[in-house]
């Protein structure tokens, strides 16, 4: 994934506190020799081996970990958005909805056959989107999918979005404009 640098660590701060995303590549769920340790801890592998452990901090408070397969996530600059008061965490193929005070997980989505690369919000559209290693996918606050649009390639080469569209660009250097309102291609009004 070139367009995202890996971090391990990413820091959003609000009202709430400091929230922390970390990335736990050696954390065992329910062992008692992690080096953190999480009052809420979900395994969305659901049997499969984890790709990627990802933990959330509030204020240095370890307060959940969460564990997906699909490919590896990574911690960056788009592995979570904090919307009204809920953050929206990519774990693996998966998007996660929590509450961080009180801590409560609402939901978690696939969002791609593969991997989740990132988390988007747009306020002006309203729109969480998802840039996904085969799909871009637009979901609701509610944890439902509202479109997925794919390419010819994987979406590795780049991502934004625009005033007017979605822009994402593949592996082979295909630049696709997705409509914010139901993943059509993008045409300009002339």
């Amino acid at each position: 994934m070139a367009s995202h640098l890996l971090v391990d660590t990413m820091r959003i701060a609000r009202p709430a506190g400091v929230i922390e995303v970390v990335n736990e590549p050696t954390y065992s769920f329910g062992s008692a020799d992690n080096v953190r340790s999480y009052p809420v801890e979900r395994d969305l592998a659901l049997g499969s081996r984890a790709s990627s452990t990802h933990g959330v901090l509030l204020d240095g408070v370890p307060i959940a970990v969460f564990a997906n397969g699909g490919g590896a996530s990574g911690v960056h600059d788009h592995s979570a958005v904090f919307v009204n008061g809920l953050l929206y965490l990519a774990v693996g193929d998966c998007v996660v909805c929590m509450s961080v005070s009180p801590i409560d997980v609402k939901w978690s989505l696939q969002v791609d056959s593969a991997t989740c690369f990132g988390i988007h919000y747009d306020q002006s559209h309203g729109a969480f989107i998802s840039h996904g290693e085969l799909e871009i996918a637009r979901f609701s606050e509610a944890g439902a999918i509202l479109w997925g649009s794919s390419g010819a390639e994987v979406f590795s080469e780049g991502f934004a979005l625009r005033s007017d569209f979605i822009e994402a660009i593949d592996f082979d250097h295909r630049t696709y404009r997705f409509r914010y309102e139901d993943g059509l291609p993008f045409a300009a009004q002339h």
